[in-house]
């Protein structure tokens, strides 16, 4: 596990607002979810558009690559990158939308939803 850490590249294939990184932090906190826990971030089928963004706390696998963003170790499938490069994570509290949004330049149409996308 030490190895995959120390793989890290410096090149961050996302971006996360600062209130995503506050939002995240304080999850973190209320849910004490252990520290070698990374924020992994991914696609997967599904959907109303095709896909499904992945968004949540886990442990590193031999397959990800890791990142630090933003003050936050972010973990990725290598094979999720393509459809994730560039992409920026924002944490929204307004009256009538509360919680993460995707803002995803290789999403070529996007859902209503907002957590579903086509590539």
């Amino acid at each position: 596990m030490e190895n995959l850490v120390d793989t890290a590249t410096a090149t961050q294939p996302i971006m996360l607002t600062n209130g995503a990184a506050e939002q995240l932090n304080l999850i973190r906190q209320q849910e004490n979810i252990p520290s070698d826990y990374c924020l992994r971030v991914g696609v997967k089928g599904g959907g109303c558009s095709g896909f499904s963004y992945i968004l949540g706390f886990d442990q590193m696998e031999a397959n990800d690559d890791v990142f630090e963003v933003n003050g936050i170790r972010v973990v990725m499938n290598k094979a999720h990158a393509i459809y994730l490069l560039g992409m920026e994570i924002d944490f929204v509290n307004g009256l009538d939308n509360r919680g993460f949004t995707f803002n995803n330049p290789n999403a070529e149409s996007t859902c209503g939803c907002g957590t579903s996308f086509s590539a």
